[in-house]
């Protein structure tokens, strides 16, 4: 049996977890993996858990990364059902909740992200329902039925894939954002897109109102419980989902003593603070070399993507991730793809190729004449230019941009 200096613990059994498992045997390391993972289920993906898989037209096992049968093929000890308590660097071991002393050469920490929970008095008095797992999911999709009250609390992804769904299933439903517009990151100039797409669709969408506390409907209520407002009001529902954003899991990694920063802080090639553990997925606030900062991306193309980098890390070959983030949606027949970084002060201009009326446009953020993220809507086999078009740094002419005729591809100009 291989000696512990020659295994890797990849602690979090996720898509970025078993993607590292599969891109280290990929890449030629034939010694021990163990895989560790808190949920009972096989690493799944994410993304079907809002859209196909809650919706009903994707099958369960189409969520998983790889048959079960995979990972005794290649000799990975997949371990279910346990929690990671404490990371001992010095001693490199891995204590487990059943009191196990896992020995490690070298560690993957893909310990993900969990939902912030609402924090308001009498929260924990009502059975709120929060979207990160499979069991989530499944609980979700039994509840969506005609007729049923659904309360969405916060209008991000998850909220509005969750508000799409459930309008498909027949159910009524009421989204609560507490900012001016949904999915405030992508600006005011797009998000009304969005806001329209789901009032005609029956959602009953309120911006700028707030939770401020949450009771039990009481035994003749008939719902899950009532949502006080920041504007005096109530709402009732059958099922109360909330849709917050999350936070990165991140106490394995600070009570071990690597560096934490809004995630496990590593470098391009994906290193911790400590030469021999590396992160991925949604726990990596990692540096990249194109975008000139730190990210942490909660998104499926990064959990796919990054664990190519950190194997090759692992094995001595490392190289700088620099994929720009990714991530896609579909909300009824709205689906749209994401590629880029665009922060609130990180463009000053937006501009369109086609109408946001239509449903079918490609917006662009500009800083300072150059594209820094773009987002076609219902526009396909676009992606891979737009993200030539990004990486580029190039100043575009915004005229030509906007120009349907205009191929992407010649739309790099002069060096910005």
């Amino acid at each position: 049996m291989p000696t512990s200096s020659h295994t890797v613990v990849v602690v979090g059994a996720s898509l970025a977890g078993a993607t590292t498992a599969v891109a280290l045997r990929e890449e030629g390391f034939a010694e021990r993996i163990v895989l560790v993972g808190a949920e009972r289920h096989l690493p799944y993906e994410r993304p079907p858990l809002s859209k196909g898989y809650l919706l009903g037209s994707a099958a369960r096992e189409s969520v998983f990364v790889q048959p079960e049968s995979w990972y005794a093929q290649h000799d990975v000890d997949l371990r279910l059902g346990v929690r990671a308590d404490s990371l001992d660097l010095a001693g490199r071991e891995l204590v487990l909740d059943t009191g196990e002393r896992l020995p490690f050469g070298q560690l993957v920490l893909a310990t993900g992200a969990s939902p912030r929970r609402l924090d308001v008095p009498g929260a924990d008095l009502v059975d709120l329902q929060y979207l990160r797992t499979l069991d989530d999911s499944d609980r979700l999709r039994a509840a969506l039925r005609p007729g049923a009250r659904v309360v969405i609390v916060g209008a991000g992804w998850i909220g509005l894939e969750v508000a799409s769904a459930a309008r498909t299933a027949g159910a009524d439903v009421v989204v609560l954002e507490q900012a001016a517009v949904p999915l405030g990151v992508l600006g005011p100039e797009v998000a009304g897109v969005f806001a329209d797409l789901h009032r005609e669709h029956g959602v009953d969408l309120r911006v700028g109102v707030g939770v401020t506390a949450v009771r039990p409907a009481g035994p003749a209520g008939g719902t899950a419980g009532v949502l006080a407002l920041s504007d005096g009001s109530e709402v009732a529902g059958d099922l109360i989902v909330v849709g917050v954003g999350v936070l990165p899991e991140v106490g394995l990694a600070r009570g071990a003593g690597l560096a934490v920063d809004d995630g496990v802080t590593v470098d391009a090639a994906l290193r911790t603070s400590h030469g021999d553990v590396v992160a991925v997925g949604d726990v990596a606030n990692a540096a990249h070399p194109l975008l000139g900062r730190r990210v942490r991306v909660e998104h499926w193309a990064n959990a796919l993507n990054q664990p190519r980098t950190a194997a090759r890390t692992l094995l001595g070959r490392p190289d700088a991730y620099d994929r720009l983030p990714y991530f896609f949606t579909d909300q009824y027949d709205l689906g749209m793809e994401y590629s880029g970084h665009a922060a609130a002060g990180d463009y000053d201009q937006v501009v369109l190729r086609g109408e946001l009326a239509s449903r079918a446009f490609i917006a662009f953020w500009l800083s300072r004449g150059r594209v820094v993220a773009a987002m076609n809507v219902n526009v396909w086999d676009v992606t891979d230019a737009l993200q030539r078009l990004i990486r580029s740094g190039r100043s575009v002419d915004t005229a030509r941009l906007t120009d349907a005729d205009v191929p992407l591809d010649d739309l790099v100009g002069t060096p910005g």
